[in-house]
């Protein structure tokens, strides 16, 4: 197992595991990823983490790199993780999570977030084993229509 950053060859596979998660949280996903894949191939706002068996993308993470000034700087926010049904119980997740950590500290990120939804809200206590406290609650407002 082979756990690096995304590649443009990875976009295709990155779509797919996408749709898997949203059709197990009962999300949409984008119809393409283009422009928002390249820019997390860069680095500059966020990273594509994958995890690769013999060619083949089981599954990845994506981060954001968020400013706050009460940081003085980033902070690293874990957006999605998403590990192919067919390779689940191999702890790819969990390396991925440790990947997204050690980028997320070696960028100088002092603390790393993430949210749950009530479909992953079961994913707590896997969370916690990687360090992950809860904080508070979450908010939010559409803004798209």
């Amino acid at each position: 197992m082979q756990i690096r950053t995304a590649t443009p060859d990875d976009e295709a596979a990155c779509a797919a595991l996408l749709g898997e998660l949203g059709a197990a949280t009962g999300t949409e996903p984008a119809p393409s990823l283009g422009e928002t894949f390249q820019a997390l191939l860069t680095k500059d706002r966020g990273q594509i983490i994958v995890a690769v068996e013999n060619g083949v993308v089981l599954g990845m993470a994506t981060v954001s790199f968020n400013l706050a000034l009460r940081y003085r700087g980033e902070y690293c926010q874990l957006e999605e993780l998403i590990v192919s049904a067919n390779a689940r119980g191999r702890n790819l997740g969990g390396q991925l999570v440790q990947a997204t950590i050690d980028a997320a500290k070696a960028r100088g990120c002092p603390e790393m977030g993430l949210y749950l939804l009530p479909t992953t809200e079961h994913n707590r206590p896997f969370y916690a084993k990687y360090g992950f406290e809860p904080l508070g609650t979450e908010m939010r407002q559409r803004l798209d229509g």
